[in-house]
């Protein structure tokens, strides 16, 4: 498989300083070097940086950076990419080095969806130092988390990320949205990489201003999780949902709006998935308790009261 995780996102900016108070003060990362001009980065382990705060004129979402293994699985994606008539521009080594990566392409899902595939592990070993006091982030082999992109092209979508970039089914959410049968109701698919994270990439069958439906962060214990709910909280954050446990991934977590206009899943106890032994699955339920939403923005299309 070419992807093996989520490596960093990338989101843009008109202040800065929300977003440095935000990640310091809300969800304690530790602020890291950055390399773009007036910008501000984030790490949750050994990487350089995993979130990239860059200075633009909207705010939103740029790209997610998807890792491959080594120079050959990433020139094997590449030539799929290209060979399926998706556009790729290769970034210059300067940039590449930007993102702490020896080589990184950049392309765009059917719904224009910016992905950023490269290779090239660095590491400072600077220990990660919460500015909070969480003890860690689960990363390692599975990465920085998951994304879930919005998507109005969900089959278009999932052909790309399935067929084209190697990501596997692991499951879907369909929720109805009226008590009719025939309702065909809102979809979310769910796809692994080659790691135990139950999914790296979600597909929520609706459009998102920001261009991102949300990001997780995976903490390593219920209290991290409880006390950064403690912190949104007293700050003021915009509270999409209240803490609960997902039935799919398992993962108990809460969601706060970034100043990106996405929101940031916080979590822990996710689902480590033997794939030798899981059987994709269909749910009709998004959370076993908790969660009880309120996203306050407007979409063009209508959402359940669990996406």
């Amino acid at each position: 498989m070419a992807i093996a995780s989520l490596g960093y996102v990338v989101a843009q900016t008109c202040d800065i300083a929300a977003w440095r108070a935000f990640g310091l003060d809300v969800l304690g990362l530790m602020e890291a070097p950055c390399a773009a001009p007036g910008g501000v980065a984030f790490r949750i382990d050994e990487r350089p940086f995993r979130l990239l705060i860059e200075p633009g004129a909207r705010e939103g979402f740029v790209a997610a950076g998807l890792e491959c293994k080594n120079a050959t699985e990433f020139a094997s994606a590449v030539a799929a990419l290209r060979g399926a008539g998706v556009t790729v521009t290769e970034m210059s080594a300067a940039a590449a080095r930007g993102r702490a990566a020896h080589a990184v392409a950049r392309c765009a899902d059917p719904d224009g969806n910016a992905v950023e595939l490269y290779w090239g592990r660095f590491q400072d070993y600077a220990p990660f130092v919460s500015s909070a006091g969480i003890n860690r982030f689960v990363t390692g082999e599975m990465g920085m988390g998951h994304v879930v992109f919005p998507t109005t092209k969900l089959a278009q979508s999932h052909a790309f990320f399935t067929g084209v970039l190697g990501l596997h089914d692991t499951d879907q959410v369909t929720l109805k949205l009226s008590p009719e049968p025939d309702d065909p109701g809102l979809t979310v698919r769910f796809l692994h990489a080659d790691n135990p994270r139950h999914h790296t990439v979600a597909l929520a069958e609706f459009p998102q201003p920001s261009g991102l439906v949300h990001l997780m962060l995976e903490a390593g214990t219920i209290d991290d999780v409880g006390r950064a709910y403690d912190r949104a909280v007293r700050a003021g954050a915009h509270i999409s949902s209240t803490l609960g446990r997902h039935a799919n991934d398992r993962m108990i977590s809460f969601y706060v709006r970034s100043p990106g206009g996405f929101d940031i899943e916080f979590g822990c106890e996710g689902w480590q998935v033997d794939w030798d032994r899981f059987v994709p699955t269909t749910s009709t339920i998004d959370s076993i308790w908790g969660h009880s939403w309120n996203f306050n923005y407007t979409l063009s299309t209508r959402v359940p009261e669990n996406p």
